[in-house]
């Protein structure tokens, strides 16, 4: 059986509930993160600490979480002119596409993500996209990742499964699968390790989490999570 997952996991809300999703999942699951120069960096940071956290509060998840990689794609930032690899202010562009949208990105994590399974003997690549509440990023499309399964499986000469449990919820059904998988205590977890912010913003703790409250990645999580806690409710 194909019990071994590699989870994409940059340190943000949907990544982080993969990674709880894997882990209730597969018998054993490592992860990979990818410093590229981004804007909010911290989340590189706050990864390790929902890893350790994960560890010390989660037994039974600890029990099956193996190795953690870093891999440095600094070359993506030096040739990315975006919000999220530059200073500059978020708007849309002429494209329709946010300038938030690093070119590549989730192409070259995916390709890379597969190298290091392949080597290490895991079956599975689980990300974070999403095509329900998402800025309409064309790497995170369902239709974009099938067709990288694909060419990723002919081209390794070994068949990779690519999971993306969260491509058809919406972003009150991610924070309600967190609460599913690990209960309130990791519902806090993810409100309080984990970052998603684009610009990096780790001022102040919201109800839904840290942030500026004002880029595209806080207002859907702040809506959610509004949205989560109202249906939570008796």
């Amino acid at each position: 059986m194909k019990t071994r997952a590699l989870v994409l996991f940059s340190g943000g809300q949907d990544s982080a509930t993969c990674l709880a999703w894997a882990l209730s999942r597969y018998e054993y699951v490592e992860t990979i993160g990818f410093d590229y120069g981004q804007r909010h960096a911290v989340e590189l940071t706050c990864r390790v600490s929902v890893l350790a956290r994960l560890r010390e509060q989660f037994p039974a998840w600890a029990a099956k979480l193996g190795d953690d990689h870093m891999l440095d794609l600094s070359i993506l930032g030096k040739i990315s002119d975006t919000a999220l690899t530059q200073d500059k202010a978020v708007e849309m562009e002429s494209n329709g596409l946010p300038n938030t949208f690093v070119p590549g990105r989730n192409l070259l994590f995916f390709t890379l993500a597969a190298a290091v399974a392949y080597r290490r003997g895991l079956h599975a690549l689980v990300g974070g996209m999403c095509e329900t509440d998402f800025s309409g990023y064309p790497d995170c499309r369902d239709n974009t990742l099938k067709a990288l399964q694909v060419a990723i499986s002919l081209g390794m000469d070994a068949p990779l499964i690519i999971e993306t449990p969260l491509m058809w919820i919406n972003k009150r059904q991610t924070w309600q699968m967190a609460n599913e998988l690990g209960g309130e205590e990791f519902v806090e977890l993810i409100r309080s390790e984990t970052h998603t912010c684009y610009l990096g913003d780790r001022s102040a703790l919201h109800d839904w989490g840290y942030g500026c409250g004002k880029c595209p990645a806080c207002e859907l999580r702040a809506t959610g999570y509004k949205s989560y806690v109202a249906t939570a409710r008796p």
